[in-house]
This record gives C-alpha cells, sequence and structure tokens, in this order.
C-alpha cells in the first residue's frame, strides 16, 4: 500500500471563517454562564418587584388622592434601585475579563476587537431589556389591579413604562459597560457609574446660590432620576423644559452611543 503524500490529510469538519454570529454564541454562554449574571439580574427582579408592589400596597391603603394620577409612576422606585445593579453587571461583563486576565483569551479566540465588543453589546442589550421589560410588565399590571382608584393608563403610558422603561435601562447598562471597556477596572467604573446616576441630583440639592440657579435647574431636569420620572409621568419631572414623554431614552441614546464610540476607538489603539 503506497504511503499518502504529505499534507494530504482533509479534516471532516467544515472549516469556514468566524463571524459576528459566533462571537455572540460566545457571548452568551460565557454571561449566562456567570453567576454574576444571576445575582445581578436576580436581585434587580426582586428590587422592582418587591419595592413596586409595595409602595402600591401601601398607596392602595392609604387615603392618598390618586384619581387624577396613573399608579404606572409607583414602578419608579424599584426600577431607580434595580438600575445599580444593570449598572454592575454592565461594567462587570467587560471590566472583569481585564481583571482576571481572560481578555486575553478572549482576544486570542476573536482577535477582531470590535467584533468583540459589537458581541457582548447586543448580548448585554438584550438580556437587560427583555428582562427588565418583562417585569417592568409584571410590575405595571398588578400596580393598576392594586391601586383601583387611579386615573386609568392610557396606552402610551403603558408604553412607556414598559418598553420604554426597558430600553432605558438597557441603554444604561450599555453606558455602563462601556465605561468599564474605557476604565477597565471593575470598582472604578462601577464607583464612576453610581456618581453618574445620584451625584447631579445630589449636588443640586446643595445648590443654594442665586448664581448657580440655572446649573441647579439644568441638573434636576437632566439627572438620570429625573429623567426616569419623566419616561413614566410623561412629562418634565422638574419643570416645563425638562425632558418629557420618550426624550429620556432618546438623551440616553446619544450619550450612550458617544461613549461606545469612544471605547471601541480606545479598545483598538491600547494593548490588552
Amino acid at each position: 500500500m503506497t504511503a499518502p503524500a504529505p499534507y494530504s490529510y482533509v479534516s471532516p469538519i467544515p472549516v469556514r471563517k468566524a463571524h459576528l454570529g459566533d462571537a455572540i454564541a460566545s457571548e452568551w454562554t460565557k454571561i449566562r454562564s456567570l453567576r454574576s449574571t444571576m445575582w445581578t439580574l436576580g436581585v434587580m427582579v426582586l428590587l422592582m418587584l418587591g419595592i413596586g408592589l409595595g409602595v402600591a400596597a401601601i398607596v392602595a391603603a392609604s387615603d392618598v388622592p390618586t384619581e387624577s394620577e396613573s399608579a404606572l409612576g409607583l414602578g419608579f422606585f424599584g426600577v431607580l434601585l434595580g438600575s445599580i445593579c444593570v449598572i454592575t453587571l454592565g461594567v462587570l461583563t467587560i471590566a472583569s475579563e481585564y481583571g482576571t486576565g481572560m481578555i486575553r483569551t478572549t482576544l486570542t479566540a476573536c482577535p477582531s476587537r470590535a467584533r468583540v465588543l459589537t458581541a457582548k453589546a447586543i448580548v448585554f442589550f438584550a438580556l437587560v431589556f427583555t428582562i427588565t421589560t418583562v417585569t417592568a410588565g409584571i410590575v405595571a399590571v398588578a400596580q393598576v389591579a392594586m391601586v383601583d382608584q387611579a386615573q386609568e393608563p392610557t396606552s402610551g403610558e403603558w408604553l412607556r413604562a414598559t418598553v420604554g422603561v426597558g430600553l432605558f435601562m438597557a441603554e444604561l447598562g450599555l453606558l455602563a459597560l462601556s465605561i468599564g471597556a474605557i476604565i477597565r477596572h471593575s470598582a472604578g467604573a462601577i464607583t464612576i457609574m453610581i456618581g453618574v446616576l445620584l451625584l447631579p441630583l445630589v449636588a443640586a440639592m446643595f445648590m443654594f446660590s442665586e448664581s448657580l440657579a440655572t446649573v441647579q435647574d439644568w441638573l434636576l431636569d437632566y439627572a438620570i432620576p429625573s429623567q426616569l420620572i419623566a419616561l413614566y409621568a410623561g412629562k418634565a419631572a422638574m419643570s416645563e423644559s425638562g425632558p418629557a414623554g420618550w426624550d429620556p431614552v432618546w438623551i440616553l441614546l446619544v450619550i450612550t452611543a458617544a461613549t461606545i464610540g469612544g471605547a471601541y476607538a480606545l479598545l483598538n489603539s491600547r494593548d490588552v
């Protein structure tokens, strides 16, 4: 029998070029396998359900007049605290790989850094949007049923309190992911995002000088908690000139897009 010629072996496994779908499948496997995902999103769901239903129960049992207000706005309290969980997961989705050194393995398997960041962003956005929207919908239905004397929500209010909240939270998480990619340090990036979430509103509360009135009004209108209130209420949270309706979603979208653009640029220009 004649020996086969050198290099004549052909693998039965089909060989093809990797694409974005492969990176998405890899990132989905990673994010659903991490305990941090289960804990952060699990706590977020518990906060949204527990606080949302708890506030509705307190309002329903009290004598607070609610005839002119929709019960959907009561979901704000749980979502605001739940946003801290989304911020944490967004940062950990990429910054934890830098902390453990796993980013080297990731970029060895997929040398295209832009593809890796895109896959992480897509998987993270889809996961957070889905879970937040479903949870916000459950809370909204329960609140309207519990506070039956409140004004009946319109279709627009229902959409903002479910899909709108899901989009807002997913965008906030993407912003945290972008900061994590830029800072490449979990604790530092989470600290920055907590500051972005709370510092403008806290700073505005201590601006007593008349010369800072314009700055104070701007911070009160555009702080993330105020934008979340405006999303629920359909009107500016603190003044007539602030964001209203779907404006908070578009404002945060622009900020997130700009930040993730910076993350792409730095990711391609720095060593791991």
